[in-house]
């Protein structure tokens, strides 16, 4: 295939004395306020002033037909797009005709409204007073587009429109009522609104292919949209790697290899996010690299057809154990290590797969037990310091990746030297009994119930020796002191209540039936029940306890946190 690719800016598009034509016969203008509210959202995003806000944000792909002048290029893909960027920068003319309209600094508003004209839109024919426009729309729009909304026309029909045509109008006056909100009628409205757009322009990138006839065109267009998949970041990087490996004119049938085994590893992780899969297998064999800096990371690394093919053939790999270790019913697991996989699903802890999918490529086939330890090693320290310390889950994303990259070097050779390397993420005992003895883990959503099922199921076991099979559906939790207080709990204030409700030491496992009878009963009427519980911790309850009080959960959850320290252990450590 003969094409090239470009990132580029809305500025640069334009700014290359290039006018854009969508082909008589292209869809029309299709975009409602769904899309309108999506794009508006994403440029307030960045201009948000939040820290964390984008420097720019990406709008995929451009494909485009360079006629053989390259002053004239046909939108192949990219029309809906490129209109709506227009109809944005022609809404905030609009606004510098309101403000000139109202005699806001006129005159200096007219000269913005000019530059911004001839920069982005085109020019107005002195003589016919029509658009000689930088984007022309295909058969059904531009006259519409050109006559009415190309030129600010103070008087857009309303009646006897196309849908499209409707949609074209809705659009424009819909971005215009955006842009008079934001910026207003005041003395400095107009330097604001031309900076805005000065600024958007430079932030809106697009991936720009080029082919050279219809064929080529057509050709990366179905392989672009086959599937309907809204492009994105993965794209891009597809995208990338494509021009990597057209650069010395290979033959068809290497891109056709490159497009099977892209649409393997897609098709392989289902629902799951690719741009997560490439960061945590690029985190495993090389340094920490964060989410915004993958792309440029890449770009400078792989830079010639066999880094290109090396990382689509790694990909491939990687992505069935990505897919795995995100999937602790995989047949390929034990039992566990499922047992040890579901509890990083049920934590909700991803930080360790850069580090388990090293540990799997060394050790899965060559010593699996290495694998196994190491993974229910993991699930003992993401307990400690994820779910019972709270810790900062970012300390513990560079040392897993660091440690990845000593696995991957063979500088990690056992069990025991990458636990240590982890010490640094494994929270003491000391540090441990401290925070288990005053976690609290609020029921109110199902990921900490079922925490909180997990956390009594191990102390029970620990301490009766009984094994309890949640996954019969007979128990589930009670609060000894309710969620919410009736009568017979005069004891607890509004602030005690809250303050002990949620906590470990004010919780059991119950049996179901037995549940449904005592609701928010006093403890004497619970105090009861529980003596007919098969759960020993429960049952205990009554014998243990003559009262339930804030110094009771107190004292039942210093002694759960001292079990603690002996369930959630390794022993290396």
């Amino acid at each position: 295939m003969n094409l090239s690719t470009a990132n580029e800016n809305f500025r640069q598009l334009v700014g290359h004395n290039v006018t854009y034509s969508i082909p008589p016969f292209q869809r029309d203008y299709s975009w409602s306020e769904e899309n309108w509210e999506e794009l508006w959202f994403d440029i307030m995003a960045m201009y948000s002033g939040e820290d964390d806000a984008e420097n720019e944000h990406y709008m995929g792909y451009l494909v485009l037909q360079e006629s053989d002048n390259k002053k004239f290029s046909s939108v192949i893909d990219g029309q809906q797009r490129m209109t709506t960027v227009s109809i944005i920068v022609l809404a905030a003319l609009n606004h510098l005709h309101s403000l000139i309209a109202k005699d806001i600094d006129s005159e200096n508003n007219k000269q913005r409204e000019k530059v911004l004209r001839e920069s982005y839109i085109g020019f107005i024919d002195p003589i016919t007073l029509k658009s000689k426009s930088k984007l022309t729309l295909n058969k059904h729009n531009d006259r519409f587009y050109q006559t009415y909304i190309a030129t600010n026309s103070d008087r857009i029909p309303a009646r006897n429109l196309k849908a499209s045509e409707h949609l074209l109008r809705k659009s424009y006056l819909w971005y215009s009522q955006k842009v008079e909100s934001r910026f207003g009628y005041g003395d400095t409205s107009g330097p604001d609104v031309t900076r805005f757009i000065d600024s958007l322009v430079d932030k809106l990138f697009f991936t720009v292919i080029t082919v050279t006839d219809e064929l080529n065109a057509f050709k990366v267009f179905e392989t672009l949209n086959a599937r309907g998949v809204k492009l994105s970041s993965t794209d891009l990087l597809k995208n990338y790697l494509f021009s990597v490996l057209s650069s010395d004119d290979p033959h068809d049938s290497v891109l056709e290899d490159l497009e099977t085994s892209w649409e393997r590893i897609t098709g392989l992780l289902s629902n799951e996010s690719f741009p997560e899969l490439l960061r945590i297998f690029w985190n495993s064999k090389n340094r920490l690299v964060r989410k915004k800096d993958l792309f440029k990371t890449i770009q400078k690394s792989i830079n010639d057809q066999a880094k290109a093919f090396q990382l689509v053939r790694d990909l491939e790999y990687n992505s069935e154990i990505y897919a795995n270790l995100r999937d602790p019913s995989s047949t390929v697991w034990n039992c566990s290590e499922k047992e040890s996989l579901g509890l990083l699903s049920m934590f909700g802890v991803k930080q360790p797969i850069a580090m388990l999918m090293s540990a799997y490529r060394e050790f899965y086939d060559n010593d699996r037990e290495v694998f196994t330890k190491l993974l229910n090693a993991i699930s003992v320290i993401s307990f400690r310091y994820n779910v019972i310390c709270s810790l900062p889950p970012q300390d513990q994303e560079g040392l897993y990746s660091s440690v990845a990259m000593n696995i991957e070097a063979k500088e990690l050779k056992s069990y025991r030297e990458i636990i240590f390397a982890l010490r640094d993420i494994y929270p003491d005992d000391a540090h441990f009994n401290g925070a288990f003895a005053s976690k609290q883990l609020r029921t109110t959503n199902s990921r900490n119930q079922k925490v909180v099922q997990y956390i009594l199921k191990k102390l029970e076991e620990h301490e009766s020796g009984n094994a309890i099979d949640l996954s019969t559906n007979r128990f589930n939790i009670e609060h000894v002191l309710p969620q919410k207080i009736t009568t017979g709990w005069d004891a607890f204030t509004d602030v005690a209540h809250s303050q002990s409700v949620y906590r470990l030491g004010n919780m059991v496992i119950l049996e179901k039936s037995i549940n449904s009878d005592i609701g928010n009963d006093s403890y004497e009427v619970k105090r009861k029940a529980f003596e007919g519980s098969s759960v020993g911790l429960t049952s205990g309850l009554a014998s243990n306890f003559d009262t339930w009080t804030t110094e009771t959960i107190e004292s039942r959850q210093k002694f759960f946190a001292k079990q603690a320290k002996s369930i959630w252990k390794i022993q290396s450590l």
